[in-house]
C-alpha cells in the first residue's frame, strides 16, 4: 500500500520539526541538516567529513539529542580495540558464567568521533553493526538498539596518526557529506551568541526513538515510478563506465539511493519520488562510493566532479512519478 497525501503532510511535519531543532545549533545549514534527518529515517549512517570547527560533532550531537532514544559517543584513538566498542565477555566466578558486557554500540545513535584515528582492526568491528545491526562477540549474537545509527566524523587534514577507511566500510555509510563554513549572516549570529560554549547549549527532544522506526518503515511506502528506478540504475551504470573510475557505485549504493530518496520526497511532503529527488542526493550517496583511476586523481579529478558530470550527461525521465 503507497503513502498517502496526508500521511506524506504528517511524515514532513514531524521531519520538519527535528529540522528545526538541529538548526539551533548548526545555524545556515538546513540541507546539510535535511540529509542528516534523511540518512536516518533511511535507516542509513552518515559519514560527515571536514575540516575542525565547522560543527560536524554539534550536528551528531544535535541529532541525538532530537531523538528520545539512547546516545553514545566513541572517541576514536590509535590505542582503541574492537571490545571498547562492541563489548566483552566477562568471567563472574560467583556464577561461573561469563557474562557479556554492552559497550556503546548498543545505542539508538552512536557518534564515532574521529573515526579514522582508530586502527583498521578497530573501524572493522563497526562493519557487522552497520550492515546488519547486530554484533558478534565469543559466538554470541546480540542485536542492537532500533531504531540505530552511526554518525561518523573525520577531518580531511591533519592525516598524521590516521587510517583511511577500506573501501567495504565507506560503502556502509548511507552518505557522506561537507558542512562548510557558515555565511556571513550566519557567523554573525554564531558569534552573538559565543558566550557559551556550543556544548552547553540544551536541546529538546522532538520525537521518541519509536516515531523515527514508524517513519522509517511508512517511507518504504513511497511510490517510486518504474522511470525513475530506470534513471537510478542509468545513473550507477555510468559511474561503472566512466573512464575516470576504476571502481563504480556498488549495488548497496544504488539500492540506498532508491532508499533515502523516498524519504527525501516524504521530507517534502510528496508520497512520490521525482527526479529532482534523486538529482538532490546523488552527490552525497554515490560520490563517496568511487575509486577513481590514479591517473585520474593525479590531474585533480575528484568524485563530486564524476557525479556531477554524469548527471549532466544522463537525461532523466520525464516528470510523470506522481501517477
Amino acid at each position: 500500500m503507497s503513502m498517502t497525501p496526508e500521511q506524506a503532510t504528517w511524515f514532513a511535519d514531524v521531519a520538519g520539526r527535528i529540522v528545526t531543532n538541529v538548526e539551533q545549533v548548526l545555524l545556515g545549514k538546513t540541507f546539510v541538516i535535511r540529509l542528516a534527518v534523511t540518512a536516518m529515517l533511511s535507516e542509513g549512517h552518515l559519514l560527515l567529513e571536514d575540516v575542525p570547527g565547522t560543527g560536524k560533532t554539534s550536528l551528531a550531537r544535535a541529532m541525538a539529542q532530537s531523538v528520545q532514544g539512547s546516545t553514545n559517543r566513541i572517541q576514536f584513538t590509535p590505542d582503541l580495540l574492537p571490545g571498547d566498542i562492541t563489548g566483552i565477555s566477562v568471567y563472574d566466578q560467583k556464577t561461573q558464567e561469563f557474562d557479556f558486557h554492552r559497550g556503546p554500540i548498543f545505542s539508538n545513535i552512536v557518534l564515532a568521533d574521529e573515526i579514522n584515528r582508530a586502527s583498521p582492526k578497530t573501524q572493522s568491528a563497526l562493519l557487522e553493526a552497520m550492515e546488519e545491526s547486530a554484533v558478534t562477540v565469543d559466538g554470541v549474537n546480540h542485536r542492537l538498539a532500533a531504531p540505530f545509527m552511526v554518525i561518523a566524523t573525520q577531518n580531511p587534514v591533519e592525516q598524521a596518526g590516521t587510517y583511511r577507511l577500506p573501501e567495504a566500510q565507506l560503502d556502509r555509510f548511507l552518505m557522506k557529506a561537507s558542512i562548510g563554513y557558515p555565511d556571513h549572516a550566519a557567523t554573525v549570529k554564531i558569534l552573538e551568541t559565543s558566550a557559551a560554549p556550543s556544548s552547553s547549549v540544551p536541546l529538546a527532544s522532538v520525537v521518541p526513538a519509536a516515531t523515527i522506526t514508524e517513519m522509517a518503515t511508512l517511507a518504504r511506502s513511497v511510490h517510486v515510478d518504474p522511470v525513475i528506478a530506470d534513471y537510478v540504475a542509468r545513473l550507477v551504470d555510468a559511474t561503472r563506465s566512466a573512464s575516470e573510475v576504476r571502481l563504480g557505485v556498488s549495488v548497496r549504493g544504488a539500492m540506498g539511493l532508491m532508499r533515502a530518496s523516498r524519504v527525501f520526497a516524504a521530507l517534502s511532503g510528496r508520497h512520490y519520488v521525482t527526479p529532482d529527488d534523486v538529482k538532490a542526493l546523488a552527490v552525497p550517496i554515490l560520490a563517496h562510493r568511487l575509486v577513481l583511476d590514479a591517473e585520474a586523481e593525479f590531474d585533480g579529478v575528484s568524485a563530486t566532479s564524476v557525479i556531477a558530470q554524469l548527471l549532466v550527461e544522463t537525461p532523466p525521465p520525464a516528470d510523470r512519478a506522481a501517477s
